[in-house]
């Protein structure tokens, strides 16, 4: 892939209108200091020295996509406390529209309250509900993202649960036909509480501890060519009429599941080495551009190559963090131009395969031309 045509994809990403529906979050960070423990108990005591709130949850997904320059519209019920408006007036001061937003008496914001200290989490508390909604606050939600979907081309619909109530069978079933009949994909995150309930995904990516709890059994991945799991991931894709299954490994990257002409498709792709940070949002980060790849008729390898580097690259940041453009686009030239992308891409597999990590190869050139020197992101 050249650098026009990366470029291409990231001009095609602006044009881009996807409704992001879940269950939204405030992440509520106290930072500050420890040295001391406290007399009344055996517990650091922390000296704030910061405090501020980001996006969370299926706002975060809006965030990634809004990143990389596409237009999100997030559709969730929220309550009419103080914790919420605040999260409607973040979400305006961060030019994210407030269109699909629905404030219910019955409900609250999820807040994770998080308390670092020298650069260490030490708690997390939550404060949340995650009672399903009701019928009234369901059909509101449910008739707004109609009303979008009538008033804008709407090139995809993201799923992100969180198990939170916000996503339930029946908003599921309704969405799905609304999508349907207007030839929409649909992309999901999902959690144990809905996963066997959807349906006819275009992506679904569950991490491997979700495919665990959502099919009811363990499933090993010593070997991705064991005739049990990919019998398992047959049965649950023809099931459920999923295309793609983009499983998500955490230190080991991605794998993608897909049904092709020969059958079963299975192919994990490595994560790159990094310095991880923190692991927060990672899986929002995925399948933002997952998503918007889709949306941009790639084939599926690529959509699992961006979305994989994508992951890693916002684990390298404390936080949930959103996708960072502009290191994207240039890791992406690095991988994928460097002599068009074939030989060395292929060299980088095996290195990583091997867990070998090597930051230059010198390469003589023919006829005592000059040593050419090449930095390689492993």
């Amino acid at each position: 892939m050249k650098t026009t045509e990366i470029q291409s994809i990231f001009n095609h990403f602006a044009q881009l209108n996807v409704i992001v529906i879940g269950d939204v979050m405030l992440d509520d960070y106290v930072v500050g200091s420890a040295s001391r423990l406290s007399p009344e108990a055996p517990v650091p005591v922390v000296d704030i020295e910061q405090r501020y709130v980001r996006l969370g949850g299926a706002a975060n997904v809006a965030l990634n996509l809004k990143a990389l320059g596409a237009n999100p519209i997030l559709c969730s019920v929220i309550g009419q406390a103080e914790k919420d408006r605040l999260f409607l007036k973040t979400l305006q001061e961060t030019c994210l529209p407030i269109m699909g937003i629905v404030q219910s008496g019955e409900r609250k914001i999820t807040v994770k309250h998080r308390v670092l200290a020298n650069n260490v989490q030490l708690l997390r508390l939550d404060d949340e509900q995650r009672n399903d909604l009701s019928i009234e606050d369901r059909t509101i939600l449910t008739n707004k993202i109609t009303q979008i979907i009538d008033n804008y081309h709407i090139d995809a619909i993201l799923f992100e649960d969180y198990d939170k109530g916000v996503i339930g069978s029946e908003l599921i079933d309704d969405i799905v036909k609304i999508a349907e009949s207007n030839q929409i994909p649909i992309t999901v995150d999902p959690k144990k509480k809905n996963f066997q309930h959807y349906h006819h995904s275009a992506i679904f990516k569950p991490n491997l501890k979700e495919l665990k709890e959502g099919l009811g059994k363990s499933v090993l991945l010593e070997n991705i060519n064991d005739v049990q799991f990919k019998s398992e991931m047959e049965l649950f894709m023809t099931k459920n009429q999923h295309q793609m299954l983009l499983l998500t490994l955490s230190e080991n990257g991605v794998m993608l599941v897909k049904k092709d002409v020969n059958g079963l498709h299975i192919e994990q792709i490595p994560a790159h080495r990094r310095h991880i940070a923190d692991v927060s949002g990672a899986g929002d980060t995925v399948l933002s551009v997952a998503t918007l790849c889709l949306a941009a008729n790639m084939n599926s390898k690529e959509v699992a190559e961006w979305a994989n580097l994508a992951g890693g690259i916002v684990c390298e940041y404390a936080g949930v963090v959103a996708i960072d453009r502009d290191r994207f686009y240039k890791e992406l030239v690095n991988l994928y131009t460097l002599n068009d992308g074939k030989f060395y891409l292929k060299l980088n597999d095996w290195l990583r395969t091997f867990n070998i990590k090597i930051y230059t190869i010198m390469l003589k050139k023919i006829k005592k031309r000059q040593i050419a020197i090449m930095h390689l992101k492993i």
